[in-house]
């Protein structure tokens, strides 16, 4: 019979616990930026105000 391999069961285990925080992590950070403190709207990226950059 074939001896227990416990280092690929550890490992295999730690593999999975990784990504079940990096899931639960992921499933959090879309709802942070919908939370708005102040209530003004946010802008994307890149997006401003006024067309300053034109002449």
């Amino acid at each position: 019979m074939a001896k227990p391999n416990y280092s690929f069961e550890k490992r295999q285990r730690e593999i999975a616990k990784k990504k079940k925080k990096e899931e639960k992590l992921a499933r959090k950070q879309p709802a942070k930026p919908f939370s708005n403190d102040a209530g003004e709207p946010t802008n994307a990226p890149g997006e401003t105000g006024g067309d300053t950059s034109q002449g």
